[in-house]
């Protein structure tokens, strides 16, 4: 997945400098947040379904196909607006199916004892992947223009398609699979509403992150504030992944964390925070150290999210159940970027980050005050 996620950390770069330099606008860059999130609510109900019955191996491999055909129109040439949202929508079709079977793969892959561990680094790896990514991706926008990285993204689709035909299970997941029925394809959404934790948990990164969407205005920020170009949005990009792998490292060196409710409350407290000062900054290395600490505490959160998830989820459910938090979790990110490209485009880049940061701070308030499980949740 590495290689994947190296890919798409790349195209994103590429796609939101060719967006901003063809239209030179927040709306353009915010509304991509829209053909990247439809998919997942189009689709992610009937993914879930498909993972919990069907081959997760084939639907993973069959889903980076898709990435590969994406890709290839991109790297042929079809780059103006329409067809970078049309290729957009096409992957986020492919992801919807695929993030589920991801995460449901993976209890199969690892032994159970070493499945926390395994969590924390398959989110480092992805964050690795995200540190290089943007960055190469800058210095080659740089230096030849966004058609190299469309090239670049193509070969790594296709060698994640061959990792994925040499992946091999330790176990087969659900050899019994339930009939396809109305009642089964909304189980997963029902044992979300029934687990109050769980429904907690992801409830909180959902509006933290839709409010904290900094990341989408970064090509604003790298132009005409901090005044960096691809070079410095390749980097900015970057820093984010950088503070999530030098967390990741710390975490998985120390000992499980216990009051895991509380720190969890505290890193979407400190996304807010960060993203408040990032807003602000009229310094490039101000900004890279705010943006550092937005990954690190966004790593703890998807660490912590995740844990709770695979362990609380039968196996038989998991495909439904990550497919609904799929959902939750492409509404923050691609909705983000919507709510802060038209909220710039009204009041200003800065006004949209700063006054993001601060509605993240009162979802943690209003979050810690309805859900008391939460701030008692403990691992």
């Amino acid at each position: 997945m590495i290689l994947s996620q190296f890919g798409a950390q790349m195209l994103s770069v590429a796609v939101s400098w060719d967006l901003y330099e063809q239209t030179k606008s927040a709306v353009v860059l915010g509304t991509v947040g829209f053909a990247q999130v439809a998919p997942f609510l189009m689709f992610a109900l009937f993914a879930g379904q498909a993972v919990d019955r069907g081959d997760r191996r084939r639907i993973l491999i069959l889903t980076q196909i898709v990435f590969v055909a994406a890709s290839s129109l991109l790297m042929a040439g079809f780059h103006s607006v329409g067809p970078i949202y049309t290729c957009l929508f096409l992957m986020a079709a492919a992801r919807a199916f695929q993030w589920p079977a991801r995460q449901a793969t993976l209890p199969h892959l690892v032994p159970p004892e070493v499945l926390n561990n395994a969590i924390t680094w398959s989110s480092s790896s992805n964050e690795i992947a995200a540190v290089s990514g943007p960055a190469i991706a800058g210095l080659l926008i740089a230096w030849r223009g966004a058609h190299v990285v469309y090239i670049l993204q193509t070969v790594c689709a296709i060698l994640t398609v061959l990792c994925f035909l040499g992946m091999r299970y330790r176990s087969e997941p659900n050899p019994h699979p339930e009939p396809r029925t109305m009642k089964s394809l909304l189980e997963g959404m029902h044992f979300v509403r029934e687990n109050k934790l769980i429904l907690s948990a992801i409830t909180l990164d959902l509006f933290g992150v839709l409010f904290g969407g900094a990341v989408a205005l970064l090509p604003i920020y790298a132009v005409e504030i901090l005044h960096v170009g691809a070079a410095g949005l390749g980097w900015l990009r970057a820093a984010p992944s950088v503070g999530a792998v030098s967390m990741a490292v710390i975490t998985a060196h120390r000992p499980k964390v216990h009051a895991a409710g509380r720190t969890l409350l505290l890193a979407v407290a400190g996304f807010g925070a960060a993203t408040i000062v990032f807003g602000i900054s009229r310094s490039f290395w101000l900004s890279m150290a705010m943006l550092l600490l937005v990954g690190a505490f966004d790593n703890v959160s998807v660490v912590l999210r995740q844990s709770l998830t695979q362990m609380q989820t039968p196996d038989r459910l998991k495909g439904r159940v990550f497919a609904v938090n799929s959902i939750f979790i492409s509404s923050s990110n691609q909705l983000g970027a919507v709510e802060s490209g038209w909220t710039a485009a009204w009041f200003g880049a800065v006004a949209s980050v700063v006054g993001g940061g601060v509605a993240t701070l009162a979802v943690v308030a209003v979050c810690a005050g309805m859900w008391p499980q939460l701030r008692k949740w403990r691992q």
